[in-house]
């Protein structure tokens, strides 16, 4: 399992971790070293080392992309970045030969990484916070980790890149379209495979919703042969992973992305904050915590991924 710890010193103490819990509960014990974590000059506040690094793990488990993708961390180094790609190359010389220089100014692909605020509103009954005996910090981090998660996939997935990351089914910068068909076909499938060119294809996942496995679970060859293998969820000796935000089999809509998932950056742009708001719910008798991310999504790559399109529409910018 990939493992994302951020290590900062003034989150890293146990009188913040202890001031920081204290306060998320109302019980506030100074601030003293708790304004050390303060983000942005908020009412927000970083979390401790230990509950970051359990959330960025419950994190990883719920988001899609945290997983298949390239995770990377860039903090404090502006609000954009550039983020440049390029074709490495191997060559084979003679022990004495002289090694040619390879020329490669003109062989970047430029992406802007930009900085996009993700936030995530929970509620709790204060019985269940003033409760010693409930589990209240782990909760609280799984609670975030569930719906930050599904914001983050359905976003990498159909984001516009405005005010939210770039998602694989962008039309300019997302992935490529291997083909145009009118419906799904076993052929088709097969078609958007080899579109794929052979130096990704050895990492390669296939990534569909539930409604366009099922039509490829029972699509067979002429001669019977399925092609989803029901051991292990391939096709054709690839991993079949489903995510319920993709598109379904319609006119101008891409059912179905396969490609090599780590040429999709996520990126990490400030730690995670969270900021408690005790008045807002009181009325309920609850307490509300707002917690805050920054990050993108972009692919810096898009000829490592392929899409199949349903001929109608053309997808939106």
């Amino acid at each position: 399992m990939k493992e994302m710890i951020f290590r900062q010193y003034e989150t890293g103490t146990p009188e913040y971790e202890n001031e920081f819990w204290a306060s998320l509960r109302g019980k506030s014990r100074g601030k003293e070293h708790l304004n050390l974590g303060k983000a942005d000059n908020s009412d927000a506040f970083k979390l401790p080392n230990a509950a970051a690094r359990k959330l960025y793990g419950y994190l990883y488990d719920e988001s899609l992309f945290r997983r298949l993708g390239t995770l990377i961390a860039a903090y404090d180094i502006g609000y954009q970045i550039i983020a440049k790609d390029c074709k490495d190359r191997a060559e084979w010389v003679d022990e004495n030969a002289e090694i040619s220089i390879y020329e490669g100014i003109n062989d970047f692909t430029t992406s802007l990484i930009d900085s996009h605020k993700l936030t995530n509103l929970v509620r709790f009954d204060e019985d269940f916070i003033r409760d010693t005996t409930f589990d209240f910090q782990d909760y609280l981090l799984r609670r975030f980790a569930r719906t930050f998660g599904q914001a983050e996939e359905d976003a990498f997935i159909n984001g516009d890149g405005l005010n939210q990351p770039t998602g694989i089914l962008h039309s300019s910068k997302g992935a490529e379209i291997g083909l145009s068909v009118d419906a799904l076909t076993y052929d088709s499938v097969i078609q958007l495979f080899f579109s794929l060119k052979p130096e990704y294809r050895d990492r390669a996942v296939w990534i569909m919703n539930d409604a366009t496995a099922l039509k490829l679970r029972t699509m067979k060859d002429d001669a019977g042969n399925y092609l989803w293998r029901n051991s292990d969820d391939t096709i054709l000796g690839h991993k079949v992973i489903i995510s319920n935000f993709m598109p379904s089999e319609e006119a101008g809509k891409c059912p179905i992305v396969f490609g090599d998932f780590t040429y999709y950056w996520v990126a990490l742009r400030k730690p995670i904050s969270i900021r408690p708001l005790f008045e807002r719910f009181s009325m309920y008798g609850q307490i509300a915590y707002l917690g805050i991310q920054y990050l993108d999504g972009r692919l810096i790559r898009r000829e490592a991924m392929k899409a199949i399109q349903i001929s109608g529409e053309s997808l939106s910018e």
